[in-house]
Formats: C-alpha cells, sequence, structure tokens
C-alpha cells in the first residue's frame, strides 16, 4: 500500500467490482489489506458483509454487519443486510428486528418486501 492510500483505494475498487461479478471469494481477498489498513471503516465492513454473504459465510457476514451498525447506526442498508443474514441462518425475530428498523429508516419497496416476507414465516411458524 503507498503512503497516500491509493494503493487502498485502488484494492476497495477492485472488491467492489469482484462483489458485483458475484466474485465473492476474490473481493475477499482483494478486500483483507483494506480491512487491514481501514479496520474502522463502515464502507470497509460492509463490502466484506456482502461478500461474506455471497459466498454464504453467514456467521461471518452477521459480524462484518454488525460491526457496520456499530460504526454507524444509522446505515439502514447494514441493518437491512444484517436481517437479511439473520434470515437465512433461521433466527426469524432477530431478522424482523432488523428488517424493521431498516424499513423505518428508509421505507423503501425492498426493504419493506423483506419485512413482510418474514413477518409472515413468523406468523406460519406460530401457526404450527
Amino acid at each position: 500500500m503507498t503512503e497516500d492510500g491509493t494503493g487502498t483505494f485502488e484494492a476497495f475498487r477492485r472488491a467492489e467490482s469482484l462483489v458485483a461479478q458475484r466474485r465473492p471469494l476474490d473481493a475477499l481477498a482483494a478486500l483483507a489489506p483494506v480491512l487491514d489498513a481501514e479496520p474502522d471503516k463502515p464502507s470497509v465492513h460492509l463490502l466484506a458483509g456482502r461478500a461474506y454473504l455471497g459466498s454464504a459465510q453467514l456467521r461471518r457476514a452477521e459480524a462484518a454487519f454488525q460491526r457496520v451498525i456499530e460504526l454507524d447506526p444509522t446505515d439502514h442498508y447494514a441493518r437491512f443486510a444484517l436481517g437479511r443474514t439473520l434470515q437465512r441462518l433461521g433466527r426469524y425475530p432477530e431478522a424482523q428486528t432488523q428488517l424493521r428498523i431498516a424499513a423505518a429508516m428508509h421505507p423503501v419497496p425492498e426493504y419493506q418486501e423483506a419485512l413482510g416476507e418474514i413477518s409472515a414465516r413468523i406468523a406460519v411458524d406460530r401457526g404450527r
């Protein structure tokens, strides 16, 4: 990495591109030095969480999204992604909580639909 951060920035952009190309493991490899250099940057942990989620490393995704929320509690996307991760882990009430917060913070259709989906799942489970 260069002292002016150019190498870190380029590695971050490369990792973003790899996530977009659905190459999460390659993205994580590219992102590793950025995580070391920028341990308190929410954007770095958010990208890592997306890559972990894309590679089905759900516990690591959960930790990454939790870290983003610790660093920036107003990040609605991190809450949405955490909710989806918890949903995949089968932790529906926890997922519902995060999705409710995300939808309240930023009421876009994608968040509302995810909240409706998880709420319906919980209702079905209660009815069994």
